[in-house]
């Protein structure tokens, strides 16, 4: 039996146009856009597929939208009959992961990244910051350069992606000047375009108030396999699942570690499941040996299909 594992994107995936193959090709998904609407109070599916890109990309709005995409081609996929060993998201993408592994329904995965996409906005309003990707340096270095930085403001790593691609995040002043750093050691400082600095401490307050949603929210035990972002190991207990679903807010996405696991634990076939196929790169820089699809429209699905049936 081949162990397959479920990836789901997070932030920075989207386009115009995403989800709208599946849409048109599989009237069961319209569900999943019909509820993403509902929850969001405005259509959420009219951004995915018409645009405009500028109010596709605001935080509130792509969460829900990038989680409805990876979901319609997840149930696609499971209603072909096929299921994941094991499943893990980026970041935002860790809620299709939890419906991929059944811990909660999809409705509940738009409301609760639906909330999360509001309270990440307005503390990005209130705490504002940034974030930048450091190529070249390996994570016990990008530490170090994060604790040197410290001393101006708050900064952290947010994603440990491969083994030489990391993230550090936090405000301005310690930024630019991890920026110096990383320069004076002959690395890459490429600034991303995000609207906020997510998984680190300036997310605290947002973390808190997600904490007291999220209780209302009915988790289950997984019925298989998650990688957690904030651990890169499982957990099964729902409380727990809950406690580490707000964690990741103020986190790293240990995603590096996440793959390394699931490559040394004997997973065939990785399947990309949502737009593009930026985890598909990472995946490749990781393990260059690794069979990977992506499934985001009915001409990649059919590609996954043919060779995996």
């Amino acid at each position: 039996m081949k162990k397959i594992a479920f990836l789901f994107p997070g932030q920075g995936s989207q386009y115009v146009g995403m989800g709208k193959d599946i849409f048109e090709n599989f009237p069961y998904v319209k569900e999943i856009f019909e509820q993403v609407d509902e929850v969001c109070k405005k259509s959420i599916s009219r951004l995915c597929f018409e645009g405009p890109i500028e109010d596709l990309t605001l935080t509130e709005n792509l969460q829900p939208a990038i989680t409805a995409v990876s979901l319609a081609c997840l149930s696609v996929i499971k209603a072909h009959g096929i299921n994941p060993y094991v499943s893990a998201g980026h970041s935002l993408g860790e809620y299709s992961a939890l419906v991929s592994a059944e811990v909660i329904s999809s409705y509940d995965a738009l409301r609760l990244v639906q909330k999360r996409g509001e309270l990440m906005h307005k503390q990005s309003m209130k705490r504002p910051g940034g974030m930048v990707a450091i190529i070249g340096l390996s994570i016990e270095e990008v530490q170090e350069v994060v604790e040197k930085a410290k001393s101006y403001g708050i900064i952290s790593v947010a994603n440990h992606n491969t083994e030489e691609q990391i993230v550090i995040t936090g405000e301005e002043k310690p930024l630019s000047e991890a920026v110096k750093i990383v320069k004076e050691k002959k690395a890459k400082a490429i600034p991303l375009k995000v609207s906020g600095a997510w998984h680190c401490e300036l997310m605290n307050e947002a973390a808190t108030q997600f904490r007291e949603f999220i209780k209302e929210i009915r988790f289950e035990r997984p019925t298989s396999k998650i990688i957690f972002n904030a651990t890169a190991k499982e957990e099964e207990d729902p409380e727990k699942i809950k406690e580490l679903m707000v964690r990741q807010l103020i986190s790293p996405v240990r995603w590096y570690d996440s793959m390394r696991k699931m490559i040394n634990d004997g997973v065939d076939i990785f399947v990309e499941i949502g737009p593009k196929k930026v985890l598909s790169g990472l995946l490749k820089k990781i393990d260059k040996k690794v069979s990977v699809y992506n499934v985001e429209d009915s001409e990649t699905l059919r590609r996954f299909l043919d060779n995996i049936l």
